[in-house]
């Protein structure tokens, strides 16, 4: 990752016919397109990959997120069970809804742990949203089970493993809906912009109508249709829906390209002594965005960092990340919101008032202390590797 990298001629291709016709809106003006609908070309085309019958272009993976829980009618005082490792995005569209998230351990796939699902469900819960985090699976199948048994819908927040699958079945596609992020450091990328799948007529009219306004897209005048329930604008513009026609072409070759610098990568660091490489849960469906392990105790792990970062080897520390880990989330622990009456964090007359407390999820925090993450990209320079090498060998001295 990113798709950026091999931006080209395909990507032009398709941005100057949205440029030849002058419509950069998603709907409308037929007779100015010629015939050209590029969001409405790629959805297809994304529902087609995935496998389900419906696909939502949004302008956003948060917005993704906030359209999947508005379909699914979640809204003040209802709660949703999410892992503790993940963006920011995940959580702060529960509580854009009204909604309280409910934070879960996470277990060696580095997602949210099913074993603890049950514990977390209580009358309030109305979604649960495990997060395939760093390009690979959660055990959605064992989380889908969990759910089904307390007929909860699942929201599969897929921001960062688009065209992962578990035995061939796409990721996103076992839930009620599926989210994907298209943003600027993704593996397919359009810039900014995202993108909700499903099987449900249902869930799709009513993520359709939400992120347009609430129009209900009856009749060919969309200005002068009624509306269901209010919405909002998520909408993905034709410029962006032209570059996800391009590179939804190329992401086999980005997934297997990267794969091969994974693999080649993981070779080297088996090297390094104690090192413990990340459960997968289908390795053949990974995305191999990026390469996740383990070391024995978090004073090892903090001296591998340091190494790396003396090589300027891109090691990411995520138990010191603050977009990612619930630790570091200080606007969440500190209740920090624009709003002056303290929403949504409070409620007047004492209805709410959501409290985080820093340690409330020991056994990530044990697991995140000791893991290191590197990142791969779709082209890699061949130094990369060989400051690998030189991080296995001093790491060895450590």
């Amino acid at each position: 990752m990113p798709g950026y990298e091999v931006l080209g001629e395909e990507e032009k291709k398709e941005i100057l016919e949205v440029l030849e016709t002058g419509v950069l809106f998603r709907y409308g003006f037929p007779a100015q397109r010629k015939g050209r609908y590029k969001v409405q070309e790629f959805e297809q085309k994304f529902a087609e990959f995935t496998g389900r019958k419906y696909a939502l272009a949004v302008s956003s993976g948060s917005a993704a997120l906030k359209v999947a829980l508005a379909a699914l009618g979640v809204g003040f005082g209802d709660e949703v069970i999410t892992s503790g490792f993940t963006f920011v995005a995940t959580w702060e569209a529960i509580l854009e809804c009204g909604a309280v998230p409910i934070f879960c351990d996470i277990d060696d796939t580095l997602n949210l742990d099913p074993g603890e699902l049950s514990k977390k469900i209580t009358p309030r819960t109305k979604a649960i949203i495990p997060v395939h985090m760093l390009g690979t699976q959660a055990r959605i199948e064992a989380i889908m089970a969990v759910a089904d048994q307390h007929h909860i819908p699942v929201i599969e927040d897929t921001a960062q493993a688009c065209g992962g699958f578990i035995q061939g079945k796409a990721l996103g596609s076992f839930g009620a809906i599926g989210t994907f992020s298209f943003d600027s450091v993704k593996t397919l990328t359009t810039g900014e912009g995202g993108m909700l799948i499903m099987d449900d007529p249902e869930l799709y009219r009513r993520s359709s109508e939400y992120h347009d306004h609430g129009h209900d897209h009856i009749g060919p005048d969309r200005g002068l249709e009624s509306r269901s329930f209010i919405g909002f604008n998520y909408r993905m513009m034709e410029l962006q829906g032209a570059l996800g026609l391009a590179q939804l072409s190329k992401l086999k070759k980005m997934i297997a390209d990267q794969m091969a610098h994974k693999n080649r990568l993981k070779k080297i660091l088996t090297g390094i002594k104690g090192i413990r490489f990340r459960e997968l849960v289908d390795p053949d469906g990974d995305t191999a965005t990026f390469l996740a392990f383990s070391l024995p105790d978090e004073n090892k792990t903090r001296a591998l960092k340091d190494l790396g970062k003396k090589l300027w080897l891109g090691l990411v520390y995520f138990y010191e990340n603050g977009w990612h880990y619930y630790r570091n989330w200080e606007h969440l622990l500190l209740q920090k919101t624009a709003c002056r009456n303290g929403w949504p964090f409070q409620v007047e007359n004492n209805i709410r008032n959501l409290t985080y407390p820093q340690d409330l999820l020991t056994r990530t925090d044990k697991r995140m202390a000791c893991l290191l993450v590197l990142p791969i990209n779709v082209r890699m320079d061949e130094e990369v590797f060989k400051k690998t090498e030189q991080l296995v060998v001093e790491a060895n001295r450590i």
